[in-house]
């Protein structure tokens, strides 16, 4: 089977499967899905649903975070790997969005320059918050774009680009999750 071949069935695929993928994080606007990504790293999307409602509860807006001290924080993230980091990035990130345009807004250096927050959380909140077509690349996405012999890439930064080259950009805001869904559903690590 051709590469052309294969993505065509690929892409065939997984809209039969996922037409409509939902964005598996719960959150309300950016601002509350910026937070349940960058939480989310080295984290299941589950457990950050289980803590997320009670943080939201106290702190849903940057100014509510920004008031709250990052042990505070912490005592509600507490459950998530790297929490104690992740409280305090919270926090910056809360002070750095208030310091700057006051709300989270759909602008790429931006968003890559708030704390605890790299290209893929960026590229999550420009797709789903914003509708820019992004690719990010999680564990999921770069592990099947190399079984599939999609990428042949060693980092997510290369399998982003091997992907976005394959796919149609109007297709990427939804197959990132597509494939997400995949991997959680049929290709375990």
């Amino acid at each position: 089977m051709k590469k052309h071949e294969k993505v065509a069935f690929i892409q065939e695929e997984l809209e039969k499967l996922y037409p409509k993928p939902p964005i598996p994080l719960d959150h309300t606007d950016p601002y509350t899905l910026l937070v349940a990504v960058a939480l989310s790293a080295q984290t299941t999307d589950k457990k950050v649903n289980q803590v997320t409602p009670a943080l939201f509860a106290a702190a849903s807006s940057p100014e509510e975070m920004a008031a709250l001290p990052p042990d505070e924080i912490l005592e509600y993230i507490k459950e998530v790997g790297l929490a104690p980091t992740k409280a305090r990035n919270l926090s910056t990130m809360a002070h750095q969005i208030l310091d700057g345009p006051g709300e989270v807004i759909p602008d790429w250096e931006f968003l890559e320059s708030l704390a605890g927050v790299g290209h893929k959380t960026a590229s999550v909140v420009m797709a789903q918050s914003f509708g820019v077509p992004s690719f990010p690349v999680d564990t999921h996405i770069h592990r099947l774009a190399s079984r599939w012999g999609l990428s042949a890439a060693k980092n997510v930064e290369q399998t982003e680009r091997d992907l976005k080259a394959v796919f149609p950009e109007e297709t990427w805001n939804r197959r990132h999750l597509q494939i997400i869904f995949f991997g959680r559903d049929y290709c375990p690590a």
